[in-house]
C-alpha cells in the first residue's frame, strides 16, 4: 500500500493523538433534544424516563456519549432554554431522580452525559430576576443583571441600540414598585431571558456551585450555550451592523479581520476578552473532578478560527463546535479549505477539532443540501419556501457524515441524523413555537422544523415517539418511513450506513489518527488520507458533476455511502472509505 504520509500529492494536515489521549478528543457525541426523543407517558412531550429506556439504542449505534440540551426547571419561552432553577428538572421531563437513573443507565452501558448549561442569561422567572424587579434600582439584587437607566429626558429611550438576536429590541423598560417607568434590562434573545451581569463575582460564584452540583450527581461535561456572549464591551456602545450570532459570508483578511458581521470592530455583545477568565475559572472547577475526566464543549459563533481556538487552551474550554464546517456548503474546495484551516488553528493549542453538520439550532443537512448552494442556510423552512429535493438531500447528507466521521477528532451527531431525517418543511403555522418566528412578526420560521419528535415505529401512535398519538410539534407525514423499525437490519439504509461508519471509526481508530490532505482528483472532489491508531483509510467524497475513478493503492472500498457506479467510480455527492 502507498505511503500516504510520503507520498508526492498529499500534504499534512494533523498529526496523531498520543496513545493515551484523553476520551473527549476522539468521541462522537449524540445530542438528545429531550421534548422530542422520547415520551414515557403519553403527554406528547419527551422526557427523562423516555431516554433512559432508548439508551440501548445509542449502545448500539456506536456513540461514546450523549448531550442533553436543557431539561431545567423552565416556563419554556424558549424550549427550555430560559432556566428557572438551575439545580432542578423541570416537571415535563422529570425529576431529579429520574436524572440520576438516566445517568447510572448511560454510564452502565459505556455512555458519557454531557448536560446544556445557559449561563448568558436567565428566565425573567428565576428567583433572582424577581428579586432584582422588587428591590429596585441600585441594588445588590439588580447588579446580578443588566440593568441600565434609559436615555432621553425622562430615561425614556432604551441604554443603547441593540437589537435582539430573536428580533425586536434588546431592550426592556420595568415598571417599577411605585408604578412609574423604570430602568430598562438587556435581553440579547427573548424578553423572557434577561442577560446575567458577568462582571457580578456573585454571578461567577453561583454558576461554580451549579457546575459542582451536576458534577456531583455523576454528569460528565457540560455544552455552554453562547459561549462567546457572556462578557459585554464596557461602556455598552451602539452596534449598527444587522444582530446575528454569526455570518460566514465574509471572509477576514490579513489587512483588515472582519468580525461576525464584517466590521472591523468586533461586536459589542460577543467575543469579548472578559470570557475567557470566566472559563479559566470553570477549568479549575473542572479539575476539581479528574476521575473520570469532565469536559466543557463550546457554543461559540467566533471567527476566524485563530479566535475561536482560544477558546481551547489548556487552560479554558476542551471543545468547541465547529460551525464554520456545518455552513461551508456542498463544496469540496469549500471543505478542503476549512478541513485544512481549523486543523492548524485547533493544533497550534493542542485541542481536537469537533466537527458537526446539524443541532437543534439548523436546518437540518439532509434538508439543507438538498437546497440551491448559492447563498447563506435558511432559519427555518416553510410551506411557501423553495422545497428541499429530498432524495438529492439525503444523498448528499450520507456522503457529508460518512467523510466527517473519517476526520480526526470529535464529532457531534444530531438526534435523528442517523435516519436521514429531513426538516418539517410543511409545519402549519399555529404549531410554530420559536420566539424567532413570533418575535419577527412570522418573517422569520425559526427552528421548529429541526425539533419534531423523532419516529421510532411506522405503525404506532405517534410513530412510537410515545403511547399516545399526541405530540408537541407535529410529525411530518414522511416521518413513517424514515422510523426506526423501518431502517434496523436493513442492508444499505441511513441507519446501517451509520452503524458501519460508526464502528469502522472505533475499529481503524479514526478519531486519535493524523490526517493528510490527498490531491490530484480534479475539482470537486475531495480527499483525506488518516492514519488512525488501529489502522488506515482514505475517505473521497465527490461533490463535482460527473464520476471519478477511485485512486489505485489505497485498499478496497470499506464503507460507500451510497452505489459506486456499474463501472466502479465514484459518482457524484457519494463518500467512500478505502482502507
Amino acid at each position: 500500500m502507498t505511503d500516504l504520509q510520503t507520498a508526492p500529492d498529499t500534504t499534512l494536515l494533523h498529526a496523531p493523538d498520543g496513545p493515551d489521549a484523553a476520551w473527549w478528543r476522539t468521541a462522537v457525541i449524540y445530542q438528545i433534544y429531550p421534548r422530542s426523543w422520547a415520551d414515557s407517558n403519553g403527554d406528547g412531550l419527551g422526557d427523562l424516563p423516555g431516554i433512559s429506556a432508548r439508551l440501548p439504542y445509542l449502545r448500539d449505534l456506536g456513540v461514546d456519549a450523549i448531550w442533553l440540551s436543557p431539561f431545567y426547571t423552565s416556563p419554556m419561552n424558549d424550549a427550555g432554554y430560559d432556566v428557572a432553577d438551575y439545580r432542578d428538572i423541570d416537571p415535563i421531563f422529570g425529576t431529579l431522580d429520574d436524572a440520576d437513573t438516566l445517568l447510572r443507565t448511560a454510564h452502565e452501558l459505556g455512555l458519557k452525559v454531557l448536560v446544556d448549561l445557559v449561563p448568558n442569561h436567565s428566565s425573567s422567572e428565576h428567583p433572582w430576576f424577581k428579586a432584582a424587579l422588587a428591590a429596585g434600582p441600585g441594588s445588590p439584587e439588580r447588579a446580578r443583571y443588566m440593568f441600565r437607566d434609559g436615555l432621553g429626558a425622562a430615561g425614556e429611550l432604551p441604554p443603547n441600540n441593540w437589537r435582539s438576536v430573536f428580533g425586536g429590541p434588546g431592550w426592556t423598560r420595568v415598571t417599577e414598585a411605585d408604578g412609574r417607568p423604570g430602568q430598562w434590562y438587556l435581553h440579547i434573545f427573548d424578553v423572557t431571558q434577561p442577560d446575567f451581569d458577568w462582571t457580578n463575582p456573585e454571578v461567577r460564584s453561583e454558576f461554580h456551585e451549579v457546575l459542582r452540583f451536576w458534577l456531583d450527581r455523576g454528569v460528565d461535561g457540560f455544552r455552554v450555550d453562547v459561549a462567546h456572549g457572556l462578557v459585554k464591551e464596557e461602556g455598552l456602545p451602539d452596534w449598527d451592523a444587522p444582530m446575528h450570532l454569526m455570518d460566514f459570508d465574509v471572509e477576514p483578511t490579513d489587512e483588515a479581520p472582519l468580525d461576525h458581521n464584517g466590521s472591523e470592530r468586533r461586536p459589542p455583545m460577543w467575543d469579548q476578552e472578559g470570557v475567557h477568565e470566566i472559563y479559566r475559572g470553570w477549568r479549575q472547577v473542572m479539575e476539581e473532578y479528574s476521575e473520570p475526566e469532565r469536559i466543557l464543549c463550546a457554543e461559540a459563533w467566533v471567527q476566524p478560527e485563530e479566535r475561536l481556538a482560544r477558546y481551547l487552551r489548556a487552560d479554558e474550554m476542551h471543545q468547541a463546535f465547529n460551525f464554520e464546517f456545518l455552513d461551508a456548503g456542498w463544496s469540496a474546495e469549500a471543505w478542503a479549505k476549512v478541513i485544512a484551516s481549523s486543523y492548524a488553528a485547533n493544533d497550534a493549542v493542542d485541542a481536537p477539532t469537533s466537527w458537526v453538520l446539524s443541532n437543534h439550532d439548523v436546518v437540518r443537512h439532509a434538508s439543507r443540501l438538498g437546497l440551491a448552494q448559492d447563498g447563506l442556510r435558511p432559519n427555518g423552512i416553510g410551506a411557501n419556501d423553495p422545497q428541499p429535493d429530498a432524495e438529492l438531500g439525503l444523498r448528499r447528507a450520507r456522503a457529508a457524515t460518512t467523510f466527517m466521521l473519517a476526520l480526526p477528532g470529535s464529532s457531534y451527531i444530531y438526534q435523528g441524523e442517523e435516519l436521514g431525517l429531513p426538516d418539517s418543511t410543511d409545519m402549519p403555522d399555529e404549531f410554530r413555537q420559536d420566539p424567532t418566528y413570533l418575535r419577527t412578526g412570522h418573517k422569520v420560521l425559526g427552528r421548529d422544523g429541526c425539533r419534531v419528535p423523532m419516529p421510532w415505529v411506522k405503525d404506532a401512535p405517534s410513530l412510537g415517539f410515545g403511547p399516545s398519538d399526541r405530540t408537541w410539534l407535529p410529525q411530518p407525514a414522511s416521518y413513517g418511513s424514515y422510523a426506526v423499525d423501518q431502517q434496523e437490519g436493513v442492508e444499505g439504509s441511513t441507519l446501517e450506513l451509520y452503524r458501519s461508519v460508526l464502528a469502522a471509526r472505533r475499529e481503524l481508530g479514526l478519531g486519535g489518527g493524523g490526517a493528510s490532505a490527498l490531491r490530484g482528483f480534479g475539482p470537486g472532489v475531495v480527499a483525506i488520507a488518516v492514519d488512525g491508531t488501529a489502522g488506515r483509510a482514505v475517505a473521497v467524497l465527490n461533490t463535482g458533476e460527473a464520476p471519478v475513478a477511485l485512486p489505485a493503492g489505497f485498499g478496497s472500498v470499506r464503507i460507500a455511502s451510497g452505489p459506486l457506479t456499474d463501472s466502479g467510480e465514484l459518482p457524484t455527492d457519494t463518500t467512500v472509505w478505502l482502507a
